[in-house]
């Protein structure tokens, strides 16, 4: 089988360290076969790196959404990792979901998410395949730009014993 780890390499991504979000919730956390995160905003190094609010996502700030939903997706990664220990125990990304801090008349939440799903097809191949929803919202936590979910398949018994 395909090392995720190596395509993520192959991609030049590196999984940041996962934040320490609240003691009140967890980043991810495994249920049955299941893995969900929490919300993840488009982090980097601690620091907000795409706001909403006044700037909310237009057609003018499409590109720099994409990139905002991309860092959000490897934070999301990140903490997905702490719970596995490897991505290639993740046997199918399930679902993504994006909420998108938008205009009123902006109706391109869809376009943001692309980013988002283009980088888990390319990390996670066929695993990658995944439902999704792309939601605007009038405002977001921190006054972040957008916020990033996911849901992944697990295989507990990675690695397999030989």
């Amino acid at each position: 089988m395909e090392s995720i780890e190596q395509n993520l390499a192959d991609a030049g991504l590196v999984l940041p360290s996962p934040s320490t979000a609240s003691p009140l919730y967890a980043p991810a956390i495994l249920s049955g076969n299941l893995i969900y995160t929490s919300g993840q905003l488009p982090m980097v190094d601690g620091v907000l790196a795409s706001r909403g609010g006044v700037g909310r996502v237009s057609a003018a700030r499409l590109e720099d959404a994409s990139l905002a939903s991309r860092i959000a997706l490897i934070n999301a990664l990140a903490a997905i990792r702490t719970v596995t220990g490897s991505l290639d125990a993740i046997t199918q990304v399930v679902r993504l979901t994006l909420y998108v801090s938008s205009e009123p008349d902006f109706t391109g939440q869809h376009l943001v998410a692309n980013a988002a799903s283009t980088v888990l097809l390319d990390i996670f191949k066929e695993r990658g395949r995944h439902v999704r929803s792309a939601v605007g919202v009038a405002c977001l936590p921190l006054d972040a730009s957008l916020e990033l979910e996911l849901i992944v398949a697990y295989n507990p018994s990675f690695p397999p014993s030989h």
